[in-house]
């Protein structure tokens, strides 16, 4: 339910005070389509998918999610909460010249699966925005129920531990840091 806190989604301390994050960074969170989320599988290989985020900026954190089909990075962010979000492709974001944005953080899963799509209100929202034709399946019962796995879902928070930013995306140059994160 919206405003109900769910168990285990605060279990990362929350960061003392707020960061500041320019209005870039804010930016390329709010409109980049996907960014690239890096977990570690049990033998300390980094493995990395595409991903929607929804920033959540009054609680300093990024909510993913992943279905209960494909779980391996829930599973994975489970054993080891280090995890990273790469903002590095601006593709349909609407963004002239973005920075890249590296969020290097802390995850938490917690043990609730969400069977429906009206549990996640914002991010659902955000997903229908960014990919409309998902909508046409999605919000309706009849053509969601066969794809029941795809949309009962586990959620995945992230708390930015370490921000790096490059700006104009050139890799080539030494990253800025925002301050005062974690």
């Amino acid at each position: 339910m919206p405003g109900q806190r769910e168990e285990g989604a605060h279990d990362v301390a929350p960061p003392h005070g707020r960061f500041a994050l320019s209005p870039e960074v804010e930016e390329v969170f709010r409109e980049f389509r996907t960014c690239e989320f890096s977990t570690l599988a049990r033998d300390g290989t980094p493995i990395t998918w595409p991903l929607i985020t929804l920033w959540q900026p009054e609680e300093q954190r990024f909510m993913l999610t992943t279905s209960i089909g494909l779980p391996n990075k829930a599973f994975n962010a489970r054993r080891d909460g280090s995890v990273s979000l790469l903002f590095s492709d601006p593709t349909a974001s609407g963004l002239d010249n973005p920075p890249a944005v590296l969020v290097q953080g802390d995850a938490v899963v917690p043990e609730v699966i969400h069977t429906s799509p009206n549990d996640m209100g914002e991010y659902w929202k955000r997903t229908w925005r960014l990919q409309p034709a998902g909508k046409a399946y999605g919000s309706n019962f009849l053509t969601r129920s066969p794809m029941d796995w795809y949309y009962m879902r586990l959620y995945v928070y992230v708390r930015p531990r370490r921000i790096l930013v490059w700006p104009h995306g050139d890799f080539a140059k030494t990253p800025e840091e925002v301050d005062h994160v974690g």
